[in-house]
């Protein structure tokens, strides 16, 4: 079996632009990858042009690591978001290939389950009205649905600093949430790596009380040092990764234990095998995982690929309940979450199919995303909760 090309469909909404890729083969068979970019979309497409031609066409889909190999070193450059981006959607188009040909699912080609189920936790959900009685509402209604823990950024548009005015209008925003959810769900506080670390620091102690289950990018990942300052003073769990696309750049978050928790983002780090060699070394050095999704169904489908087969697989982000919602038609046999887990899936490959005609209802779209635009809530309401 050989590639014989690849085609590419954008599915677009104002914040995020989703990048489905097809891999083709001469025995007929298809697979589906994707990947999330947020103003670089135009980038990804250019390169995978590039790769189709250098490295993807007439290429063994079986053969995925040489495949890998060769997009990642084959073109000298060191590989950044863009690459590795291009990488994820062919690797996992063709570990959907192998597993429809093979007629069984990827978690069966990746050493088996070690779990049946894997939890999830609600993200985009509040995207309303900035008030503590808003996101008391919205809050409420996730777990109505059945979710047990749930994500949100209550800082504004707060920049390495955040004012004491602003802080106690975050801090009101959290207690309006937990007190939404009760004390046994579980509430990730994203920070979005955008303060100093003595402001975070500060935040961290202030959000103790409502016992957050973890501190996700206090500080801009450029700077691991700055993180491990933090992690030496905060007794909450620290959690990050989204923004680091080579597993080998990890490294320096092992040899400082700085974080407890890694956010791989399985269509920016090269796939999931690439990921799953991530969480192989992290189980070694005793953190968890709990990839990075802000992706659909078909990104979402592949991450639990690596939920099922992962002994030290945390919980895995999901938008589509909230944010974004309609676009779960593009794809057929989207997982679903059901009482707060996805539940594990025999159908061979992914599992998943692109519906081409469905995906052409949402064209690209000039999407973005500013954390510290003036007057975002004004501009963007139906964005400003959800987040990277």
């Amino acid at each position: 079996m050989r590639i014989t090309g690849i085609s590419t469909h954008v599915v677009g909404t104002p914040w995020r632009n989703l990048t489905y890729v097809l891999v083709h083969t001469d025995e007929g068979l298809t697979g589906v990858g994707e990947t999330r970019m947020l103003g670089h979309t135009d980038a990804l497409l250019g390169y995978l042009r590039e790769a189709e031609a250098n490295h993807i066409a007439g290429s063994d889909p079986f053969a995925i690591e040489d495949l890998v190999r060769r997009m990642k070193y084959g073109d000298f450059g060191r590989a950044g978001e863009i690459v590795m981006s291009g990488i994820a959607v062919v690797e996992m188009a063709c570990w959907d290939i192998k597993g429809k040909a093979l007629g069984v699912p990827v978690w069966q080609l990746l050493g088996g389950k070690v779990n049946d189920k894997v939890k999830a936790y609600a993200n985009g959900w509040y995207t309303t009205e900035r008030t503590p009685d808003a996101y008391h509402k919205a809050a409420r209604a996730v777990v109505e649905r059945g979710y047990q823990a749930l994500k949100i950024d209550p800082f504004g548009t707060g920049h390495l600093e955040l004012s004491h005015q602003d802080s106690l209008y975050a801090i009101s925003l959290i207690e309006a949430v937990r007190d939404a959810i009760g004390p046994d769900a579980e509430l990730m506080l994203e920070m979005h790596g955008r303060f100093a670390p003595a402001t975070a620091i500060r935040l961290a102690r202030e959000m103790a009380p409502f016992r957050p289950a973890w501190l996700e990018e206090p500080v801009p990942p450029e700077n691991l040092k700055a993180l491990e300052k933090v992690a030496a003073k905060v007794d909450l769990p620290i959690a990050t990764g989204e923004r680091i696309h080579d597993r080998i750049e990890f490294r320096e978050l092992f040899e400082s234990q700085a974080a407890d928790i890694l956010q791989p983002d399985v269509g920016h780090l090269g796939g999931i095998w690439e990921t799953r060699k991530l969480a192989a070394t992290a189980e070694t050095h005793h953190m968890m995982v709990a990839p990075h999704n802000v992706g659909g169904p078909v990104l979402t489908a592949a991450s639990l690929q690596v939920g099922f087969t992962t002994p030290n697989f945390k919980i895995l982000e999901h938008f589509n309940d909230f944010a974004d919602a309609e676009i779960k038609k593009v794809v057929k046999g989207a997982p679903q979450v059901v009482d707060g887990y996805f539940h594990l899936s025999d159908a061979p490959g992914l599992g998943v199919e692109l519906d081409i005609d469905a995906a052409a209802e949402f064209p690209q779209q000039q999407a973005r995303f500013d954390l510290w635009a003036d007057g975002w809530e004004r501009r963007a309401p139906a964005t400003r909760g959800g987040g990277a």
